[in-house]
């Protein structure tokens, strides 16, 4: 159990340094250790249960040897500790080190025309209001919609108001094609349409993680424009950033200010530049990164939602329900579990081998 000494050790180090006022000087170390600590602490409450559950296990086998009336109690304190290891266990399970980070989402449509616009725009108003249920902040850095209310594409930021939220480790289940099966509001004979949204999740870097020189970009500058292409703005307030040495586009119109639009723009360079130097560096990072959005095409499908049976249909883990009109207004919970619990589970076979 070195692994755990060493935890705990980090734990106390983390502490000690939160108790230090020159360490909330630095807002970004200060966020840094209060993200670590609420990380260590689900580990150290536990190994302490379990050291005090092992404990009384063992005076409760000295009072069965005196007196069999104590048996019982004794063989419920030891399921108890097996289950505590078995708790410990999974906690000590290596964890994705981004599982801290803030999220940047695209949401795109894909195959079926307007419908698939219109259920982009459902999923992007699911993670705003799953957002919600947790006590996030999000932002809607840039929307581009259609004619019918649709949306061609969306770009939000998701971020955590507690050091113990951890948006990453959420939300990183959710990138891929997403594909839903109903009427559409077009069809006027009444049959089943199938089409798809792509989603793409990436941690949101920091200045830190991404240093972005400003001599490798080239920044233009356009009208905002509207559903139809109409133009919205009678200013070029629109920002595309170019990353030269990666070829990597970013476009923002969202807000009226040039300013506000390239701020966002960086954010979401960072995001994606972080991606590609995890991808380099970590080669199951890249296997997971395209098993996202490789073409928003409904035969690469992570999930259906299928409308006239109110069902939702998770693939990847078998996962079924039939409360898609509580999921599509932020009732993720379930499914994100589901996802979670088979990612842990498949990691601790891994450890096992």
């Amino acid at each position: 159990m070195s692994q755990l000494s060493e935890l705990l050790a980090e734990y106390a180090d983390v502490e000690r340094a939160l108790a230090d006022p020159a360490a909330h000087a630095d807002q970004a170390r200060a966020r840094s250790l209060g993200r670590r600590f609420a990380r260590l602490s689900p580990v150290v409450a536990a190994s302490n249960e379990l050291d005090a559950t092992r404990a009384d296990l063992a005076t409760a086998r000295e009072l069965t040897a005196q007196d069999p009336s104590f048996a019982d109690e004794a063989a419920e304190l030891q399921a108890r500790v097996g289950a505590l290891e078995e708790k410990l266990r999974e906690l000590l399970v290596p964890k994705d080190p981004n599982d801290g980070k803030d999220v940047i989402m695209e949401v795109k449509a894909g195959e079926g025309g307007e419908e698939s616009a219109l259920f982009a725009g459902d999923l992007v108003r699911m993670y705003l209001r799953y957002a919600e249920r947790q006590g996030w902040a999000s932002e809607l850095l840039d929307q581009e919609l259609t004619d019918l209310g649709g949306v061609k594409g969306a770009t939000i930021a998701l971020r955590s108001r507690r050091a113990d939220q951890q948006v990453w480790a959420r939300l990183k289940y959710e990138g891929g094609v997403h594909r839903v099966q109903r009427v559409p509001v077009t069809e006027s004979q009444g049959r089943i349409h199938t089409s798809a949204a792509g989603v793409l999740v990436m941690p949101e870097a920091e200045e830190v993680d991404i240093e972005i020189d400003p001599n490798d970009l080239r920044v233009d500058v356009f009208r905002s424009s509207g559903p139809g292409g109409q133009s919205v703005n009678t200013t070029d307030s629109a920002v595309r950033i170019t990353h030269l040495p990666t070829g990597t586009v970013v476009s923002m119109q969202n807000e009226k200010s040039q300013l506000q639009n390239r701020e966002a723009g960086l954010r979401v360079l960072r995001a994606r530049l972080l991606a590609m130097a995890q991808e380099r560096a970590d080669a199951d990072a890249a296997a997971a990164r395209r098993s996202q959005v490789r073409t928003v095409d409904r035969s690469e499908r992570v999930r259906t939602y299928n409308f006239p049976e109110n069902r939702i249909s998770d693939h990847r883990v078998g996962f079924k329900a039939y409360n898609l009109d509580q999921v599509l207004d932020g009732a993720l919970d379930d499914v994100i579990d589901a996802l979670t619990r088979a990612d842990v589970e498949a990691l601790l076979a891994g450890s096992s081998d």
